[in-house]
């Protein structure tokens, strides 16, 4: 897989993942570049999150190897993965995760809080500066509540960005918002790649988001690798399954 960018900030190779005795992934290798939006997608069931989730350690690989910044990382102890690689990426989650009882501000501030020991009002000076980033200046003092589906992605993106990460992670960003709501995140994160200069990676099964942001896409059927490259050469590749998920949006 060529790209303008010669070395890769993430390494996958020959990746196996199990729950159990059963094989989600099977020899997943792939190499994801930086600066660009990697979408991982598949039907359902494919093991988009799981591949997500072993990348990230939140699931640990049965075996394999997985680098960033050509460092391999599942050796690493929990102490060193923390600082070497989860200091400097952020999150997504699916559903937001925020925290109901608190506010936009106290939400966004959990991380600062966590691993930084600034001032608080240089805290609130970075808060302020992420929810503008996101268009939410409005929001800082409100509940999780108070927010439509869209704002509290939006916060949770802020909340994602408040360290600065190198790596953006995204589970399902569009999942469960109307269509209008959905464009409005897909340009946002493409802001924050030309923005930030920002390695993105997302999962998704949403056509019209994978049509707008994908620069690289992993395609995943039942557990196996199909297909790493660009958009326009997955399309054109007449890989069945492919064109199949493709196409579902004709019909």
């Amino acid at each position: 897989m060529k790209s303008i960018n010669n070395n890769p900030i993430i390494k996958v190779d020959n990746l196996v993942a199990k729950y159990g005795p059963k094989i989600i992934l099977q020899d997943i290798t792939v190499d994801i570049y930086p600066n660009e939006v990697t979408v991982i997608l598949g039907g359902s069931g494919c093991g988009k999150t799981t591949l997500l989730k072993n990348i990230l350690r939140l699931i640990e690989p049965y075996s394999g190897s997985i680098k960033f910044w050509n460092e391999e990382v599942t050796t690493m102890d929990e102490y060193q993965f923390n600082e070497k690689v989860l200091n400097r990426i952020g999150m997504l989650f699916q559903a937001g995760a925020l925290l109901n009882s608190i506010s936009v501000k106290e939400n966004i501030s959990v991380p600062l809080e966590q691993h930084t020991k600034l001032p608080e009002d240089i805290m609130e000076r970075i808060i302020r500066t992420k929810l503008h980033l996101v268009n939410l200046d409005h929001a800082l003092e409100l509940l999780p509540s108070e927010l439509s589906g869209g704002m509290k992605k939006r916060a949770a993106l802020a909340r994602a960005l408040v360290l600065d990460p190198d790596i953006l992670f995204c589970d399902e960003p569009s999942a469960g918002l109307d269509p209008l709501t959905s464009l409005a995140l897909d340009e946002l994160i493409l802001n924050l790649k030309h923005q930030l200069n920002m390695t993105i990676i997302v999962v998704t099964h949403e056509l019209a988001s994978i049509n707008r942001i994908a620069d690289k896409i992993i395609f995943l059927d039942n557990g196996r690798m199909l297909f790493a490259g660009t958009l326009e050469a997955a399309k054109a590749s007449g890989i069945k399954a492919i064109d199949t998920f493709f196409n579902a949006e004709n019909h």
